[in-house]
């Protein structure tokens, strides 16, 4: 070979190893992707879907239940059931929604596990590297959980409500039109929303699941009555209203309580606690070592 046989022209296809620009940009790290990324592995779990499927399963199922001891088709450990909703002293709409205080911890629940399992198996790492941005993780995870739990919760709690009325039977039910009802079913679908989303903030902020569930059980079942047994008066009337399960009761029930907030308030100081919590999730998250 003579060096006349030696092609002086540049290769076509470089060896550099660097991308052309418009295969760099299909590349970037965008919000969209990142919420693309945590919708496959929201819905690659099986676990996923037996929560929804149970906290579905517990919010009809105990509030048919409730309906129908109250309406007498079911009879009660200590005799016959009936005597209709003002035997349990309470009203229709929320005798339907009875399981609406468990199916709520069950979607909590799904929010812990949703940011926890990754920290158990270590997946979390490879997820923060692929995404520098550290916000856009837990923005995304929160968007995924919060719309799932949304578009699952809300119909449910209606049907939840239809099937109770449909059970109590007339003279004994309500409907959608009448006063604070309609408020009190679909707010009740909203604040389960809500509630996955502090499951998911506290276990951002915590990283272990059991601690995680432990803090929710706390803040949504036993602070209300906790607090209400150990503070002065003047401290309860103060505090009270302002935690989670209290300001929601505002808005999710036809009559709030007495000494709650009014609708409006209440729901602002549930979107300042899930917020807030989330905002020190995102602190947290850049701030430590994964």
């Amino acid at each position: 070979m003579t060096i006349t046989d030696i092609d002086p022209r540049p290769s076509a296809e470089p060896r550099t190893g660097l991308r052309a620009p418009s295969d760099v940009a299909s590349l970037r790290v965008t919000l969209p992707r990142v919420i693309a990324s945590e919708w496959v592995k929201f819905t690659s779990l099986r676990s996923s879907w037996i929560t929804l499927v149970s906290a579905v399963a517990i919010l009809i199922g105990f509030g048919s239940l409730a309906a129908a001891v109250s309406a007498g088709d079911v009879a009660t450990r200590g005799g016959q059931g009936g005597g209709g909703p003002a035997a349990f002293g309470i009203d229709p709409t929320t005798l339907s929604l009875a399981g609406s205080g468990l199916a709520g911890i069950v979607l909590g629940i799904l929010g812990v596990i949703a940011v926890t399992s990754e920290y158990s198996s270590g997946m979390i790492r490879a997820t923060l590297a692929a995404v520098p941005g550290r916000q856009s993780v837990l923005l995304a995870k929160g968007l995924v959980i919060g719309a799932v739990a949304l578009v699952v919760s809300v119909p449910a709690t209606l049907i939840a409500f239809l099937a109770g009325q449909a059970i109590l039977g007339q003279g004994a039910n309500v409907s959608l039109g009448d006063p604070g009802v309609a408020r009190a079913v679909f707010g009740t679908g909203v604040y389960l929303a809500a509630v996955a989303l502090l499951g998911l903030a506290l276990g951002a902020l915590l990283r272990h699941a059991t601690g995680a569930v432990g803090a929710l059980f706390v803040v949504l079942l036993l602070a209300p009555g906790l607090l209400g047994l150990v503070l002065p008066q003047s401290w309860e009337d103060t505090l009270l209203p302002y935690l989670p399960s209290n300001a929601a009761s505002s808005f999710t029930s036809v009559v709030p309580p007495d000494g709650m907030l009014s609708a409006g308030a209440g729901a602002a100081v549930l979107v300042v606690w899930i917020v807030g919590l989330l905002g020190a999730a995102a602190v947290l998250l850049q701030r430590r070592d994964a």
